[in-house]
């Protein structure tokens, strides 16, 4: 896998239970965004429902990166077409709010084209939750400078 973000310890002391009784979404996301530094797919499929919605801009369709993808096998299958199309992607959340079985991320990430050119882009991260897992993750950004990196 050909992600990576920053380190994400300044985190680490915001856990606790969403609600009484249920799971900390929080710790879900900060370990998915750990299995991305790890390039660990099995730990990052682990924080996902079997059925998850990968969620991406249609404009990026024509890459084969936008729209919905379902379950572990299209996350899978998303982030096997990242480095056909991408030299390589450095996540960096900023900062994490959440609410009831969602937790939305902001941050940067700086995205490699193949030809070699980084740009930083800002984006959102809306987290679903249902026992612990995430269902749905949709993922909020500029598509016209992320098309330009891609079309080099």
């Amino acid at each position: 896998m050909s992600v990576d973000h920053a380190d994400l310890s300044f985190v680490d002391g915001l856990g606790g239970a969403d609600r009484p009784g249920g799971h900390d979404n929080l710790a879900v996301v900060h370990a998915a965004y750990r299995a991305f530094h790890d390039r660990d797919l099995a730990a990052l499929l682990a924080t996902m429902d079997p059925g998850i919605e990968w969620v991406h801009p249609d404009g990026l369709a024509p890459y084969g990166l936008g729209g919905t993808k379902l379950g572990h096998a299209g996350v899978r299958e998303f982030l096997a077409k990242v480095p056909t199309v991408l030299g390589g992607m450095r996540l960096e959340p900023q900062e994490f709010v959440r609410s009831g079985d969602r937790v939305v991320v902001f941050g940067v990430r700086a995205v490699t084209s193949l030809s070699g050119r980084t740009e930083t882009l800002s984006f959102v991260h809306s987290w679903t939750f249902r026992d612990g897992r995430a269902v749905r993750m949709e993922d909020i950004f500029d598509t016209v400078v992320f098309a330009r990196l891609i079309d080099g």
